[in-house]
């Protein structure tokens, strides 16, 4: 893999996946960091003179990166710096109880954090520098609770932009679709957006990325290169080593089931994995037994028809996918590689083309962490 540094060049526009119509709604929603879809997109765009440039590719990321340092979503598994342990995990399980066809509840594992009464969502995002993922993985779950380390909070400024549209010969905004605003990200000093790809780019150079045109530049950083590397053989380590784990969301994780006449159907944790307990004894139990996870992400992604002629197609106004946001964090008593990460299923049947595509975009990036 090659990784690459995303640097903009100015501000840099990306509007979330509900519909927008100026007049409508005033103000057209916006999010960042951006999904892969976005970044991809913007990849393809590009005109490449390399002899390996293949119509598709592997992508991993996108990241934020500060100095050549990988940063990541805080794990959700933290409130307040308190470390959240499920039920069964902890002394006092057996003598409390819970709805049994729902994940088990999450409490301190310190007995003195548990009269906090904050939410989780008041803290505001913050990352996480490499150096400290890493320790993390290496099972070191009480440093937080300590303060020590703990990243800065969001390294972007949202300023928002007003579109006017006047009557001709006039100084007077127009009243049908003369004004919206949007809010655009300025990236703080020092920080840009890391990628890895399966192919390598001519860099540096620049590239379009979002809105209104707006360029980053792209420069290769062998140094993100390891520092990934670091991470994907610890986490490896870890699985392969079974036992009590924690896997830990790096990217928006894509949960997707298809049901009847093509309905598809998205939720926080993947389908294949099975709740450790069970409130039917005729329930064959899997590995998983809770999980802490935020506001899932919208990703509009598809087309309303598949007619040939491109002229004809439609887009869909509602976002048709939601992801679980990084960060999230799953509780198993055994690790369990998702269904997307497979070659052959226990049925000895390949895995759908379909259903990889979402990995070969980034989307579902899991690291396992030792519980001890």
């Amino acid at each position: 893999m090659y990784w690459y540094s995303l640097t903009p060049l100015d501000i840099l526009l990306f509007r979330d996946a509900k519909p927008f119509t100026p007049g409508q709604r005033a103000w057209a929603g916006s999010m960042f960091p951006p999904n892969a879809h976005t970044i991809a997109g913007a990849i393809k765009s590009l005109k490449l003179t390399s002899s390996n440039q293949r119509d598709s590719f592997q992508l991993q990321g996108p990241f934020l990166c500060f100095e050549s340092e990988l940063y990541f979503a805080k794990p959700l598994s933290y409130q307040h710096n308190a470390f959240l342990c499920p039920l069964p995990w902890l002394e006092e399980a057996h003598y409390l109880s819970w709805d049994l066809n729902f994940a088990a509840p999450l409490l301190p594992k310190d007995p003195r954090a548990r009269h906090l009464e904050q939410s989780m969502d008041e803290e505001g995002e913050e990352f996480l520098p490499f150096t400290l993922l890493k320790e993390l993985l290496a099972g070191k779950i009480d440093q937080f609770s300590k303060g020590e380390g703990l990243a800065r909070a969001s390294p972007w400024e949202v300023e928002s932009r007003s579109h006017n549209s006047f009557k001709d010969n006039t100084r007077t905004v127009k009243d049908e679709d003369g004004y919206f605003v949007e809010n655009a990200i300025r990236l703080h000093p020092g920080w840009s957006l890391a990628i890895g790809l399966d192919i390598k780019l001519d860099s540096p150079l620049t590239m379009r990325l979002g809105g209104e045109g707006h360029r980053v530049l792209v420069t290769e950083d062998p140094n993100l290169n390891q520092q990934w590397q670091k991470l994907i053989d610890k986490s490896q380590d870890n699985r392969q080593a079974g036992g009590k784990k924690m896997a830990y969301l790096a990217t928006p994780g894509v949960f997707e089931r298809f049901k009847s006449a093509g309905e598809a159907f998205c939720r926080a944790y993947p389908w294949e994995w099975k709740f450790a307990h069970t409130s039917n004894p005729n329930q064959d139990p899997g590995n998983l037994v809770s999980f802490a996870t935020g506001k899932p992400i919208p990703i509009s992604c598809r087309i309303q028809t598949k007619e040939k002629d491109l002229n004809h197609r439609k887009s869909i106004t509602a976002p048709q996918v939601f992801a679980a946001p990084p960060g999230s964090i799953y509780y198993l008593n055994q690790p369990e590689l998702l269904f997307q990460d497979q070659e052959v299923t226990k049925d000895d049947k390949k895995v759908p083309q379909r259903v990889k595509r979402w990995r070969k975009l980034g989307y579902s990036e899991l690291l396992w962490i030792n519980y001890e």
